[in-house]
């Protein structure tokens, strides 16, 4: 099992810098000039790679009025399926030049296939690594078919048991996915934070020894910081230009400036993370010398005896370690010593008798 994911010439895992993603999805309104603006936005805003999602109304579902068809409880209650889909599909003939787009900028460009004809079309393509949605985790066949292409693969949990995850993980390994991450993922839209339980990402790692992250449908930037500071190596979240618009994902996604403001949040808990580390760092070893230390508070003349009055530990760190107090105390001074001392043991004559 590899506990790293490789893109590309991109190392993603423990240890390894976040990988940020934006999503697309269907916030480009059906305008192609729209989704490179959005791909732009998203390399300005400080994000690895770029996602989009292949399908067709088609090929994701039917044109059907039958009640089971219908969207119910959601931001999208009303519409049936065929319908929201034929809003929010990115039509395929843009995608091989939005690959370029995003190549061009030094972004990686990936895409969630939805079927087998989604599949090929991104294997024709030469993606570098496939994605795999929450809803299609159970969809063994399709997982079979993306892991026969060899590619790594990235795959969203959400609304998965602990059972459904294994069953999904073993059918991508045993069709040929040398590289898999897992994605913690609440599919609500958009996720309230007590459903987030982002404690689960750690256990993901330790039960399936891979890279995990984070498919986010929060709103805001806390989730994504919070999940990386439990241990999220990944990071997926919806960019849009504007939340005013009116598409099917507006609404819990990012402008630009917040995903901006999300990835140097991600980058400064990077930083603030570092390694487990006991010793002083180099900032902290100049403040050293403010710890306490022991210094003689009173005048002392010779041969006088260092008790709690003249003997104290005190800032700053010039005298003796404060370990030594106890045996100071009741020992003579070998000289005079003028208040303000830092105390060494050459001050430190022999004990009273």
């Amino acid at each position: 099992m590899n506990q790293c994911l490789h893109i590309h010439n991109r190392k993603i895992g423990a240890g390894q810098p976040v990988f940020i993603v934006a999503e697309m999805s269907a916030n480009h309104g059906q305008d192609f000039d729209q989704a490179v603006k959005i791909i732009r936005a998203a390399k300005e805003a400080g994000a690895d790679g770029v996602k989009l999602q292949t399908y067709t109304p088609d090929t994701i579902t039917i044109d059907c009025d039958n009640d089971c068809f219908v969207i119910k409880d959601t931001i999208w209650a009303g519409k049936s399926l065929y319908q929201l889909y034929g809003e929010a599909y990115t039509p395929w003939e843009w995608q091989p030049e939005l690959q370029q787009v995003a190549h061009s900028l030094g972004l990686e460009f990936f895409s969630t296939p939805f079927d087998a004809s989604a599949v090929d079309f991104l294997e024709g393509m030469d993606v570098r690594v496939h994605k795999v949605a929450s809803f299609e985790l159970v969809d063994l066949p399709l997982l079979k078919k993306i892991g026969g292409t060899g590619k790594p693969v990235i795959l969203s949990t959400g609304m998965a048991t602990l059972a459904e995850i294994d069953e999904a993980v073993r059918a991508l390994r045993q069709s040929g996915a040398s590289e898999l991450a897992l994605l913690k993922c609440t599919s609500a839209y958009p996720a309230p934070l007590e459903e987030m339980n982002l404690r689960t990402i750690a256990h993901l790692a330790e039960a399936f020894a891979v890279p995990v992250g984070l498919s986010d449908h929060s709103m805001g930037v806390a989730v994504p910081v919070a999940a990386v500071s439990v241990g999220a190596c990944i990071i997926e979240k919806h960019l849009t230009l504007s939340r005013s618009s009116t598409g099917p994902d507006s609404a819990f996604s990012l402008e630009p400036a917040e995903f901006k403001a999300m990835v140097n949040a991600v980058r400064q808990t990077e930083q603030a993370l570092g390694r487990v580390r006991y010793d002083p760092t180099a900032k902290e070893k100049q403040s050293r010398i403010f710890r306490r230390s022991l210094f003689v508070v009173r005048d002392m003349a010779a041969g006088e005896e260092f008790t709690q009055r003249n003997t104290a530990s005190i800032r700053p760190g010039h005298g003796l370690h404060p370990r030594y107090l106890e045996m100071v105390l009741g020992r003579r001074a070998s000289v005079a010593i003028t208040r303000g001392t830092p105390l060494a043991w050459e001050l430190v004559g022999e004990a009273s008798r």
